[in-house]
């Protein structure tokens, strides 16, 4: 058995390593494309607030709300949660300030039926994020409107987004659907 020349050996270990970095490239690249995908703007929210951390923050919300135990509701739950949202919603016109929070509430209410933990506000955003990124900053919108509504900054208009905002969380809150075993991403 003859022993390899030095410059053949060289380029085997210059090939692997290409090949290696090649292969992790690729990888690294349908995992970016995947999680853009599945958290849309929340993907773009992370790494603009994290940098080159983002995909990991994101990996580890999926990795935190698997373990939560999440639920859907009762049918009759459910109805409970609309005709709830029918009253807050009817009160408006006469109390939109007291309607703001009111949705706060409800929503606050409904997450916790569902089993999300109700620790701070940011922690129940990146929760929600998981499964509904498409109206996680809905909500985050709605939020600062209600903050700002107890320092007394906001508008009538600005409550009125509010609910807006609020209900496209509740809606999705709502929704019945089978769990996606293709949503994970490594």
């Amino acid at each position: 058995m003859s022993a390899l020349d030095p410059k053949t050996l060289i380029i085997i270990v210059v090939a692997i390593v290409v090949a290696i970095a090649i292969v992790w490239a690729v990888v690294r690249k349908q995992r970016t494309t995947a999680l853009r995908k599945r958290f849309g703007p929340e993907y773009e929210r992370a790494v603009r607030e994290h940098g080159p951390r983002g995909e990991s923050v994101l990996l580890q919300r999926e990795k935190r709300v698997d373990k939560l135990q999440l639920r859907e509701l009762a049918v009759d739950e459910r109805e409970h949660f609309i005709t709830e949202w029918r009253t807050v919603q009817s009160h408006f016109v006469d109390d939109p300030k007291g309607t703001v929070s009111d949705a706060d509430a409800l929503v606050t209410r409904l997450m916790q039926a569902r089993g999300y933990p109700m620790s701070d506000f940011e922690q129940r955003a990146a929760d929600i994020s998981v499964d509904h990124p498409r109206v996680v900053d809905n909500y985050r919108a709605a939020h600062e409107i209600a903050l700002r509504h107890s320092r007394g900054e906001a508008t009538t208009e600005d409550m009125r987004n509010a609910l807006i905002y609020y209900r496209s969380l509740f809606d999705e809150l709502l929704q019945t659907r089978p769990v996606d075993e293709n949503k994970k991403v490594a």
